[in-house]
């Protein structure tokens, strides 16, 4: 009997000591599994027994150093095969379809998306899409993010872009809708509510320019397809943030209907005159000045153009400006479907501005008016106001607030301050109106501290120069129908001295022919 040729039998002896390789795999799959078959404990000593082998010391390093490289080698192979299975094990167990996940990541918070997309391949994926960052928002209580994470987020989402929060908010986030703004009084710049952006910026210090001027910049990339469609800007207390950088931002954003600015280092006027411009279809305008009391750049021909480029105009706060009420008339009664009015810590409105703004479209339809802490709000204004209310004006008014923590200014000298509102007909408005709610806080009487303890005589003469006389009353009282008749005559709107026939170009002082230069 013939026997069997010495290869066949190497070859069945090969495959009885190897029964589980499959045939594709190759000299080197066969090896390396080979040597994952051996012991921990051998691999150790066979190390050294070469480096003993090894004839000098150049060689030794050489085979430490290739050793080395192949145990990164093979932990950054193991570590891949191990997300790859994973990724394979969670698309299987994942209920949902990509189009799904997208849909639901798109729902998530900026942080939340960071989350889900670290925690494995499939999620990352899909977390990747530009639907996940339609809407975007960074805004933290301490300093965190900078302008390469803002560009990265932005970049990815491309022109699905249509929200974008940015910037420090310390403490718990308030609402936008809050009656607590910036406070401007005699003594100092206070916050009514514990939430004080200058008390933000004085002990973050330079911490907070983390987010510099150049943040926006990507919004104008890809030839200014980026902000397209960008709905919604909210900033807050980004630094170093000038009008020339904000207005950049503004111009690549013609679509937006919601603008919210809080602590940052823009003039009003020019912010403004960028909106009316660069943003026609803006619903929402929401500005707090970094500086309270002390912005007084608003003019009448910038109020005029904005109110004529941007007649949708709905939502409107101006909050902790020094504004005049003849500026602020142009803009209550030049938007014709404003419901939301705060002008809460205005240092110059005095209340004319209210007068015959119910009897027509502009002003009508107000919603909610918010005169917080507004300086020098006079007692009579408010008086004739509230009374135009009993008449059957504002018939869409829910919510008035002109609470104010030093008292309203009394009619002739508005250091003489009202802790009381015996004079205001609150309780009639009440009865008559209870669809209204109306927040009128004052201070008890004498907690007001006495002028001349908190500033100084000099101060005391230039602020009463600025504020216009009137005459009034010997006995501080006044009937309701001459109240009315008063409201009624519309003697004046803003400053005293401002004639107001309908919606007209008021007097104004030389300097404000500055409007013609940009």
């Amino acid at each position: 009997m013939a026997k069997r040729p010495c290869s066949s039998s190497s070859s069945s002896s090969s495959s009885s000591q190897n029964p589980r390789l499959p045939p594709h795999l190759s000299q080197m799959d066969h090896l390396l599994r080979s040597f994952l078959s051996f012991p921990d404990s051998s691999l150790p000593i066979s190390l050294d027994r070469l480096l003993d082998s090894s004839p000098s010391d150049a060689d030794q390093s050489l085979l430490i150093d290739r050793v080395h490289n192949l145990g990164c080698l093979l932990l950054r192979a193991a570590n891949r095969s191990a997300r790859k299975r994973a990724s394979l094990h969670n698309s299987v167990a994942w209920v949902l379809p990509p189009d799904l996940t997208i849909k639901v990541f798109s729902m998530l918070d900026s942080q939340s998306l960071c989350y889900a997309a670290a925690s494995c391949s499939m999620f990352n994926k899909c977390a990747m899409d530009p639907l996940c960052y339609a809407s975007i928002d960074l805004t933290t209580a301490v300093p965190k993010v900078n302008n390469a994470v803002v560009s990265t987020m932005i970049q990815r989402a491309g022109k699905s872009l249509q929200s974008l929060k940015l910037g420090i908010v310390p403490g718990a986030t308030r609402s936008t809708a809050s009656s607590q703004p910036l406070v401007h009084t005699i003594r100092n710049s206070v916050d009514a509510s514990s939430f004080s952006w200058n008390d933000k910026r004085t002990r973050q210090g330079k911490e907070s320019s983390i987010l510099t001027r150049s943040c926006l910049y990507p919004l104008s990339g890809d030839n200014g397809a980026t902000g397209t469609l960008l709905r919604r800007l909210h900033l807050y207390n980004i630094e170093r943030m000038d009008n020339a950088s904000l207005c950049v931002a503004l111009a690549a954003c013609p679509s937006l209907l919601d603008l919210e600015i809080v602590g940052l280092h823009a003039e009003l006027r020019q912010t403004l005159m960028s909106v009316s411009s660069k943003c026609h279809f803006i619903e929402r305008l929401f500005f707090e000045s970094s500086k309270t009391g002390r912005d007084e750049s608003l003019k009448s021909p910038t109020c005029f153009e904005l109110v004529n480029n941007c007649p949708n105009l709905s939502s409107l706060s101006l909050r902790g400006f020094k504004l005049h009420d003849y500026t602020v008339r142009i803009l209550v009664k030049g938007f014709r479907k404003l419901k939301y009015a705060d002008f809460s810590t205005s240092y110059s409105i005095t209340g004319t501005f209210l007068r015959n703004l119910g009897n027509d479209s502009g002003g009508n339809l107000l919603e909610v008016l918010i005169l917080r802490d507004c300086m020098h709000l006079r007692e009579m204004e408010v008086a004739r106001f509230l009374t135009a209310v009993l008449a059957g004006d504002f018939k869409f008014l829910k919510h008035l607030d002109i609470s104010n923590r030093d008292g309203l200014a009394s009619e002739g000298d508005w250091y003489q301050r009202s802790y009381n509102s015996s004079f205001i007909p609150l309780k009639q408005v009440s009865e008559v109106r209870p669809d209204v709610c109306l927040l009128a806080e004052f201070p008890s009487e004498g907690c007001f501290l006495d002028i001349d303890h908190m500033i100084d005589s000099d101060t005391i003469s230039e602020l009463i120069m600025q504020f216009p006389q009137s005459g009034h009353t010997t006995d501080g009282t006044m009937r309701t129908s001459s109240l009315e008749s008063s409201y009624n005559s519309d003697q004046g709107s803003g400053n005293d001295e401002h004639q107001d026939s309908g919606l007209v170009i008021y007097e104004e002082s030389s300097d404000e022919v500055d409007f013609l230069v940009v």
